[in-house]
């Protein structure tokens, strides 16, 4: 059985990673894929292989909405067909690169890896936050499985032992009530909502000595691996109206490199102190802890792994069933 399920929508790059006119080389879900910018604000999306003889088609040049390649001079237009032959002879109508289907939405650039056919841009997740001014959109490569990137993502009670200084929410989540839940769009929501509590030490400065807050984290996450946090920090007793700082929600979109790695996809203000902070939060803690876990399994399946299951990851593994579910059917479907 396949580690993917086909069948989805998954964040191939931030649209500002594509060069205008230009194109963008990356590994995905275990192939290389091409992205081109084409003249009429579109893309297109195909194998970083040229069906001739199999180099990169990334290493030719994007002219006229066609893709050469740099070894035999043979160019591809957006659907694959190759419709430029630099010899006396009509272009071989046989020679197709492999496309899959692209849109622009969200800021982002999302592929559809399976049947073409069901490929409905009504599927992807809604992440208009993301279009929002005065947000730098940026992505790093973590050396781990995109689900235990997952798992990272949707049980934020780590945000108490390791991200005490950056995330920390001082102790609170410990008294929190804790809710997982789905909507009517599939979502599964992974939330902690802590009502009177100490406020963490980044907003003690915005509050009186003594001050409670409500805080609330929310984690919404769509298959594969489309994750949203909402943070949000208000007066105890104000019904959340009286807030310390506007809330917060921010994507984390995980989408696989290659089985043991993954693109993480996110976004922070324009600043280089936020750029500073999120950089502390992914890299300096949260990735390490990832690629150890990482290490640690090798090869090993998950399950076959025998993790210890506690309540705290319930949404965590709601996910993961989620995605073994898809898997099958998939794998049903195609046997």
């Amino acid at each position: 059985m396949s580690d993917y399920v086909r069948n989805l929508w998954y964040l191939a790059a931030w649209d500002h990673e594509v060069p205008e006119g230009g194109m963008l080389s990356r590994r995905l879900l275990d192939e290389t894929w091409l992205i081109a910018s084409l003249s009429d604000g579109t893309y297109a999306m195909m194998a970083d292989r040229c069906p001739h003889r199999f180099v990169p088609l990334s290493m030719g040049r994007l002219e006229g909405d066609v893709i050469h390649c740099a070894y035999h001079g043979l160019g591809f237009d957006r659907t694959g067909a190759c419709v430029h032959n630099p010899f006396p002879a009509p272009a071989p109508a046989h020679v197709r690169a492999r496309t899959v289907p692209v849109v622009h939405r969200h800021c982002g650039l999302w592929f559809w890896p399976g049947d073409p056919e069901r490929a409905d841009p009504a599927l992807i997740p809604d992440f208009a936050f993301v279009e929002r001014e005065s947000m730098q959109r940026s992505r790093l490569v973590i050396q781990g499985h995109y689900e235990l990137v997952t798992d990272n993502l949707m049980d934020l009670t780590h945000a108490e032992f390791l991200h005490v200084t950056s995330f920390g929410v001082n102790g609170s989540i410990f008294s929190g009530r804790h809710s997982v839940t789905t909507d009517e769009s599939g979502a599964i929501w992974n939330n902690w909502d802590m009502e009177s509590v100490m406020p963490p030490m980044w907003a003690a400065p915005m509050l009186r000595e003594g001050d409670r807050v409500d805080q609330w984290l929310h984690m919404r996450w769509h298959a594969p691996a489309s994750m949203a946090l909402t943070v949000g920090l208000s007066r105890a007793g104000t019904g959340r109206a009286e807030m310390v700082v506007p809330q917060m929600v921010n994507p984390h979109i995980i989408t696989p490199e290659t089985r043991t790695s993954s693109h993480y996809f996110y976004d922070h203000e324009a600043t280089p102190e936020a750029e500073a902070l999120a950089r502390q939060v992914f890299v300096e803690e949260d990735e390490p802890m990832i690629e150890a876990a990482q290490a640690a399994l090798g090869q090993e399946d998950f399950w076959e792994a025998r993790p210890a299951i506690l309540e705290t990851d319930a949404g965590a593994i709601r996910a993961r069933r989620r995605l073994m579910q898809l898997r099958r059917a998939e794998a049903k479907a195609a046997a």
